[in-house]
């Protein structure tokens, strides 16, 4: 079920998937995403990432906040700490933003529910930890008041483009590269 609140959003695909309560480092280096996390950051207001799946922009995402600007380089680009608030539904992309770089949606909200079933909850929340063992991707999962949710806070670490994981937090550049910042431990690919 989605409720009737829709309003526009800047966006920024990427490919993974991104929870609400998790966190997410990203290293900005893009100029039409140096210039969105640079509106969003002075702002305060949020941007969406919609994942991006078979190269195809999928029409579900997670609204962003940018916590931290941990690191502006003389080049502009950025390494920040951003986290997960809650889904959006894509009603419109808009591939051209007036006077912007980056692109944005009109979406809208799914009511979060928390009604499910406990023990089946509980079995798909073992799963997910069984399969993140098998691949490796260190993220610790608790049941949780509202269901199935990483634990808090949330970290897992992997760069979008390769599937190495290990930190302490979830890392990925976007753009995408491999590069990471020796400054900063929390941005290790």
């Amino acid at each position: 079920t989605f409720t009737v609140m829709m309003n526009f959003i800047p966006v920024f695909p990427l490919t993974l998937v991104v929870y609400p309560g998790e966190d997410l480092n990203l290293h900005i280096f893009e100029p039409r995403y140096k210039q969105l996390i640079t509106e969003c950051s002075a702002s305060g207001k949020p941007f969406g990432i919609p994942s991006v799946i078979d190269n195809r922009v999928s029409e579900l995402g997670t609204l962003m906040t940018v916590r931290e600007v941990v690191r502006t380089y003389d080049n502009g680009e950025m390494d920040i700490t951003t986290q997960g608030l809650r889904v959006f539904r894509i009603l419109e992309k808009m591939a051209e933003v007036p006077g912007k770089l980056y692109s944005g949606a009109i979406v809208e909200y799914p009511d979060d529910r928390d009604d499910g079933d406990p023990d089946l909850m509980e079995k798909l929340r073992e799963g997910v930890a069984a399969l993140h063992r098998l691949l490796e991707v260190k993220k610790r999962f608790e049941p949780r008041e509202t269901g199935l949710m990483p634990a808090s806070p949330s970290h897992r670490s992997t760069n979008s483009s390769d599937s190495s994981r290990s930190g302490t937090g979830r890392n990925t550049s976007a753009g995408i590269s491999r590069r990471s910042s020796p400054s900063c431990p929390r941005w290790r690919p």
